[in-house]
């Protein structure tokens, strides 16, 4: 079993940046790709970021490219997600995920609050 624990959201200023951590759990982390996802009031969440197992083959939402950057680093159990230049329909509960594919996740975090405020 793999417990994920997703941490640094906060409210930001239009422009601004925050950098979400995702610590896991467990021996497994480096054998699952990881993904970020989000979802905001009244939509359907949806991934953003998305990463595989040796932190190769970084893959984007088109609304998050060049301003998102995820990363990880499978020595620390950890995983990152730099969000730069946020605006606020950037505002969503993040979630980090690990699975195989990002349609099923094995592995979801609890979220953490973004806000980003005009």
């Amino acid at each position: 079993q793999v417990q994920l624990v997703e941490s640094g959201g906060g409210l930001v200023q239009a422009g601004g940046s925050l950098r979400l951590s995702c610590v896991a759990s467990g021996r497994t982390f480096s054998t699952y790709a990881m993904f970020w996802f989000r979802q905001a009031p009244g939509k359907e969440r949806e991934v953003v970021a998305r990463i595989n197992w040796s932190g190769g083959n970084p893959s984007y939402a088109d609304s998050v490219k060049g301003r998102f950057a995820i990363s990880r680093d499978n020595a620390k159990n950890t995983g990152y997600l730099q969000m730069n230049n946020l605006n606020p329909e950037d505002t969503a509960v993040y979630y980090c995920a690990l699975g195989v594919i990002a349609t099923s996740p094995s592995y979801w975090g609890q979220g953490t609050q973004v806000t980003v405020s005009s």
